[in-house]
């Protein structure tokens, strides 16, 4: 089993380790299944409401611009035909929903090898008392500070939804935070470094476990 020294928000060992379960935090890392849980979270957070208008749906267009025949001209019944300037648009866009679905096992074995991945690399550290008495965007920079992330993009994890964590952090561009009900594949991925609360780290092992 991985252990990982606990440390304070303060960036100092509590002088505790944890014990992290093999079948979530050290599993080997799966490239395919990893890479289509991305695809898919992506995909469904996309809103779909692309559109563009067919001939039948441009203003105007109703009276035939000349007579069929003794123009010399090319036969024409509607300005608004997608070969003119202004016409409608041919196979264009349309409203769609581009969600994608995985398995739930597929799913769950995207989350432990990202986990997997984090602990392998040194980037995911476990805090006690992972939360703040009020919500000022100094105790996350402080926090930041103290664990060398500062200029790092960071992830922080808290158990539950932690208010006091997350106004904090909002105004911070690169920084996340995100209760251990929301954890996802893209953010753990797209963080170099993972804060992740103590008392959080039980529940993830229950529900991937």
């Amino acid at each position: 089993m991985p252990k990982l020294s606990v440390y304070d928000i303060t960036g100092k060992k509590t002088g505790e380790e944890i014990e992290l379960m093999d079948y979530v935090f050290g599993v080997e890392f799966n490239e395919a299944v990893v890479h289509q849980a991305v695809v898919m979270q992506q995909a469904n957070e996309r809103q779909g409401t692309h559109a563009s208008k067919t001939r039948g749906q441009v203003r105007g267009g109703g009276k035939k611009p000349w007579k069929q025949k003794g123009t010399g001209r090319a036969r024409s019944g509607s300005i608004r035909s997608p070969l003119w300037v202004g016409g409608g648009t041919t196979f264009g866009p349309q409203p769609r929903s581009h969600a994608k679905d995985m398995p739930r096992k597929a799913r769950r074995l995207a989350i432990r090898c990202a986990l997997s991945a984090k602990v392998a690399a040194g980037e995911l550290v476990v805090v006690d008392g992972l939360t703040f008495a009020e919500p000022k965007t100094k105790n996350v920079v402080e926090m930041l500070k103290n664990f060398e992330a500062t200029d790092k993009k960071a992830l922080i994890i808290t158990d539950g939804s932690n208010e006091n964590v997350i106004l904090s952090s909002r105004n911070m561009p690169k920084v996340k935070a995100l209760s251990n009900g929301g954890l996802n594949v893209f953010d753990l991925l797209h963080n170099e470094k993972v804060l992740l609360s103590k008392d959080a780290v039980a529940k993830i092992e229950e529900v991937l476990a």
